[in-house]
């Protein structure tokens, strides 16, 4: 099946990192890997941070004059037309404005991964976004929930329950399974790099330096670590961006302890290349990380597929990425005590941490890979294409 492929908030070719793109690429490489033959559609981003109805009415029309343009050339050939249209990640801030109608046009299904419903942006500033969001979802053939948070809020939107698919978040474990079975080297290395004390217990955190959820992530990661007194231990931090230098301010006081009494030290490895980082997780004994607002969190996906145990915060949907007492632990929201008492416990139990991550890493490798995702979204398509003749090719219009 010819696949249109399109992601109004961040196309997968976009030139920051971050991983709404990795997301993207991910689900590129399960469509392909399922037989389809896939095309990124359109590099339209329809993401609007300005609350101004005139900002959101421009892009709006901007997305429908896309719309008619890809309608033109499908239908007169100029590009192949599509046997099925694939939207990921559309919420109110990145309402879909081209797939419900192209869809609608060329008579075929229309499927959404990742679409978060949030009623309270109904009748506020951001209503245009939330009516065309919600309209989308209905609309649908099928709608791809990478977490059940997500699944809950969209469920009643959807009269159907066949149309819901639950497809948790997912990556290719080869490379981090590879670092694995070469950890002590790595750590070796590691070590030798950002001068490391191989005897200690590593702490990894890898996250982007941004404004927002992330800095409180970091802030809140500060505060766990200053409650703990099993030394020694040392952090490495990977990841830059536009708040750097607030989030060193923020693990300043950690580094000051350090210097009287050698409980912890941070070393800032920066922003490093994606081949690099399987190495890092594999080095490392423990990766931590608040998770404040995380959506569900690929780097801990990664630092299990690695085969080291994560502790974070129980925030949305972390637990369909981490299940708490096989691949890590889960604290409380925001709650630096509880989070620390969890660092705490996997620093001093060298056993448990080596369980944890060897359950984390086998779950990973089992239920989380590239192979079984392909699986759902080929039986997701097919489903959705069958329902959508079942139905005549009609759709509620957005």
């Amino acid at each position: 099946m010819r696949v249109a492929f399109y992601a109004p908030l961040k196309t997968p070719s976009h030139k920051t990192p971050s991983g709404d793109r990795r997301v993207g690429r991910l689900l590129l490489d399960a469509l392909r890997q399922a037989g389809h033959e896939v095309d990124v559609a359109s590099g339209f981003r329809s993401f609007c941070a300005a609350t101004a109805p005139d900002t959101q009415a421009d892009i709006r029309a901007a997305g429908e004059a896309e719309a008619a343009r890809l309608v033109s050339q499908y239908k007169s050939g100029v590009l192949p037309s599509p046997e099925a249209w694939f939207t990921y990640h559309v919420y109110y801030k990145a309402p879909d404005w081209l797939g419900p109608h192209i869809s609608r046009a060329l008579g075929i299904p229309y499927v959404i991964a990742e679409a978060s419903h949030a009623p309270k942006r109904a009748n506020g500033p951001w209503g245009l976004g939330h009516d065309a969001t919600e309209a989308a979802i209905r609309a649908a053939d099928a709608v791809v929930n990478l977490t059940r948070a997500d699944m809950a809020m969209v469920g009643p939107l959807v009269a159907d329950p066949e149309r819901m698919v639950y497809l948790p978040p997912f990556l290719d474990p080869a490379p981090f399974v590879a670092a694995c079975e070469n950890r002590a080297a790595h750590r070796h290395s590691v070590a030798a790099e950002f001068g490391l004390d191989p005897e200690a217990p590593w702490i990894l955190a890898v996250a982007m330096m941004r404004d927002g959820p992330k800095l409180e992530s970091y802030r809140l990661l500060a505060k766990a670590l200053g409650f703990i007194r099993a030394a020694p231990w040392r952090l490495l931090i990977v990841g830059d961006g536009p708040v750097r230098a607030r989030v060193h301010a923020a693990l300043e006081p950690l580094e000051s302890a350090s210097e009287s009494d050698s409980r912890g030290l941070v070393s800032f490895a920066g922003a490093c290349a994606p081949e690099t980082l399987p190495g890092l997780y594999a080095a490392s004994d423990l990766y931590v990380w608040p998770a404040v607002h995380e959506a569900y969190g690929m780097a801990m996906l990664e630092a299990q597929a690695a085969g080291i145990p994560v502790v974070a915060g129980r925030v949305r949907g972390v637990p369909d990425v981490v299940e708490d007492g096989v691949g890590g632990l889960l604290a409380p929201e925001e709650d630096a005590a509880a989070l620390a008492r969890l660092v705490e416990q996997l620093l001093q139990d060298g056993r448990l941490r080596r369980k944890l991550g060897s359950q984390g890493q086998a779950r990973i490798t089992s239920e989380r890979t590239v192979g079984h995702a392909a699986r759902i979204l080929a039986r997701t398509l097919k489903h959705a294409q069958a329902r959508h003749h079942r139905r005549g090719g009609q759709r509620t219009a957005p």
